[in-house]
């Protein structure tokens, strides 16, 4: 065959349409047989055989990657653990120092509440003594505490429990005049007038016992 007839045939219009046709075909053949796309999760979450091969097989990881996956879950398992043994130490510390904390604490409140002069509680002390019929031994009485406490309702001995205006000791035994015995005058004085007249009759009886032992 001549060239000038094998041009005619490649450049005519039914050799150019079939070349077409046929790259197209070998392209949808491609796209067919080429590689799968992994199978979406049905509703239902379940997967058949089939497609759980090829999900599996179309997720390949590597190992590089899985390497850095793996370092990053070493360190956080370090880091939870070092959490773990840091919150197991303070839990136990706090244990060992929760009376010290506590009573801390509770220093830190009563000196936020108010505090009312000497002579506030002092006045407090003479209607209260009044009231129990002792109004002759108040002198008694105002030299004594004044001795003991100052009138303070937080006077605090450093040498024993002694608490208070009437220096209870210890300062718990207040309690049983009332729950506020830490920090309310009356109170103290309720309590401290109650345990001298059961000790002492009254407080002209107590002060004659205190000069004598500097203590009552």
């Amino acid at each position: 065959m001549s060239q000038s007839v094998v041009r005619r045939v490649l450049t005519s219009n039914i050799t150019i349409g079939a070349l077409v046709m046929g790259a197209l075909a070998y392209a949808m053949v491609e796209v067919e047989f080429g590689e799968p796309d992994p199978p979406p999760i049905a509703a239902d979450g379940l997967l058949s055989a089939n497609e759980a091969l090829l999900m599996v097989q179309s997720n390949d990881m590597d190992p590089l990657v899985a390497d850095a996956v793996a370092a990053a879950k070493k360190r956080a398992y370090i880091k939870e653990q070092k959490a773990k043994e840091a919150a197991r130490k303070k839990k136990e510390w706090y244990r060992k120092h929760k009376t010290e904390i506590d009573a801390n604490l509770a220093k830190e409140k009563l000196a936020q509440m108010p505090n009312p002069s000497a002579e506030q509680n002092m006045a407090a002390g003479e209607k209260l003594n009044a009231a129990k019929g002792w109004a002759a031994c108040w002198p008694a009485l105002k030299i004594m505490w004044t001795k003991e406490s100052n009138w303070n309702e937080r006077a605090d001995n450093p040498w024993s429990d002694a608490y208070g205006i009437p220096q209870a000791l210890p300062g718990s035994k207040m309690s049983s005049a009332g729950p506020n015995w830490e920090s309310n005058a009356a109170t103290q004085i309720v309590w401290g007038l109650s345990y001298i007249q059961a000790r002492y009759k009254d407080p002209c009886g107590a002060w004659t016992f205190w000069q004598n032992n500097h203590w009552y």
